[in-house]
């Protein structure tokens, strides 16, 4: 078979437009901004949602095991997603992979609306995570490859920061339309919404050039196969799949393993019937019986308070909305293995402040739960410009999937561990989880001394 054609083919789909650069940039910031929605609503909806759908007067270690495995439904969704969807784009293409990712989220995120029990919701929040795994490589891997190179460390935070703006997005819509015992499921209408972001991108955003040369050429040459799972997790791409596993799951952990403890936490002492119920009762008896059965991290709460939980969210991630956009340039200019130690320590640091505290009431819980949420941002910006370099185009996706995803394996796994923990060893207290948890950031710090040094590549393979 002769390779003119094929030459001549690539010469003519080098380059992209400066609008459809563009347009594939906003998609993309879209697309996962919407996966930060439905991040947002696993620490908002998910432990009043379980609240509601199971029997009253249940403990607050099983609602709290249960939001542990739908935080673990995210998680497992999502790592499955990030491989079934970065083989697909690596097969057929990034632009293709992103919309059926963005497709596979909204739908259904729609049919959770009519879930009756926990096992539903479940079920529906791994499929729907699914999607929101898949956004990830393949947005990344076509922004990264359709775009100059000069500009990756400013494309790293933008990818980097939108989960934090659809974060925060919806966390303000929240404290306006409340989410509580009552009102609850609207929330995954607003879930579906990107469906129309899914067909848009189906039918117009125009595909990698990069990949378009890369697929041509295997296409042409009997001695390349496609891209595989197995590739991966062998030499010579082995060692570099590794090191991106590991760079992955530290703040992969910290975030759904740690962060989202103070979530529950602050949904916990805002949502409760039972202290609502004690503020509210004028007969001593009834108020002391109350009292007795509330967990001693609720002792603190005066009264119902919904927006507890958003504020929460609110506070950590519009610091780390800041942050994720300039973690890019701070591994660009000061160094990925400088820059992951220092936010690891920092981070371990806010950990154990924040849940020292008595209670999210405290006057300094926001505030400490936003320097942390600034730290860990800056994590997801230096993993969108890391992760693509690390691999070979024909591999990217697959490559950036795997590294990030398995993470979400690691950390589902130590989720469970915890919400085991909080049901039969820690009787309900969230703070107690957060503390022993934030240690994962001291691994971190131990992690940068065994990184080999490693430069940014300009993705030219």
């Amino acid at each position: 078979m002769s390779d003119t054609p094929v030459t001549n083919e690539l010469s003519a789909t080098t380059t992209l437009s400066r609008g459809q650069c563009i347009l594939i940039l906003v998609v993309a910031f879209l697309g996962w901004m919407f996966a930060g929605v439905h991040m947002a609503m696993t620490g908002l909806v998910m432990r009043t949602a379980t609240t509601d759908l199971l029997p009253a007067d249940i403990p607050e270690g099983i609602i709290g095991s249960w939001f542990g495995y739908l935080v673990c439904a995210f998680l497992l969704g999502a790592a499955t997603g990030g491989y079934l969807f970065g083989l697909v784009g690596d097969r057929l293409g990034r632009a293709k992979a992103m919309a059926l990712s963005i497709l596979c989220y909204s739908v259904f995120s729609l049919f959770t609306y009519f879930v009756q029990t926990p096992l539903q919701l479940w079920l529906l929040r791994f499929l729907t995570c699914l999607g929101i795994g898949g956004m990830w490589p393949n947005g990344i891997s076509l922004v990264s490859e359709a775009w100059p190179k000069i500009s990756r460390p400013v494309l790293a935070g933008a990818i980097g920061t939108a989960a934090n703006v659809g974060i925060l997005c919806f966390a303000l819509l929240t404290l306006t339309v409340l989410i509580d015992l009552n009102s609850w499921r609207w929330t995954f209408l607003v879930g579906g919404a990107p469906l129309i972001l899914g067909v848009y991108t189906w039918l117009v955003v125009p595909e990698s050039p990069k990949w378009i040369a890369v697929n041509q050429q295997s296409l042409a040459s009997e001695n390349i196969g496609k891209p595989g799972m197995g590739e991966i997790f062998s030499k010579p791409i082995l060692k570099t799949t590794i090191l991106g596993i590991l760079c992955g799951t530290i703040p992969l952990f910290g975030g759904w393993g740690v962060s989202n403890w103070a979530s529950a936490w602050s949904s916990e002492i805002g949502d409760s019937k039972k202290v609502a119920a004690s503020s509210d009762s004028t007969d001593g008896a009834t108020k002391t019986a109350t009292d007795e059965q509330q967990p001693k991290s609720s002792s603190t709460n005066s009264k119902a308070n919904p927006t507890l939980k958003s504020w929460t969210t609110i506070s950590r991630s519009l610091p780390g909305s800041i942050s994720s956009l300039l973690g890019g340039f701070l591994a660009a200019y000061l160094g990925r293995k400088r820059v992951y130690f220092c936010l690891s320590l920092g981070a371990l640091i806010c950990t154990q402040i924040l849940f020292r505290l008595p209670s999210p009431n405290h006057e300094y819980f926001q505030l400490v739960n936003g320097c942390l949420g600034f730290f860990s941002g800056f994590f997801f910006g230096w993993l969108p410009l890391c992760l693509p370099e690390m691999f070979p185009t024909r591999l990217r996706a697959t490559g950036a999937g795997v590294s990030f995803n398995f993470g979400r394996i690691l950390t589902a796994i130590g989720v469970l561990v915890s919400a085991f923990a909080l049901k039969e060893l820690f009787e309900g207290q969230y703070a107690t989880v957060g503390q022993i948890t934030g240690f994962v950031y001291a691994l971190g710090m131990i992690l940068v001394f065994f990184m080999p040094d490693f430069s940014p590549k300009q993705l030219d393979d």
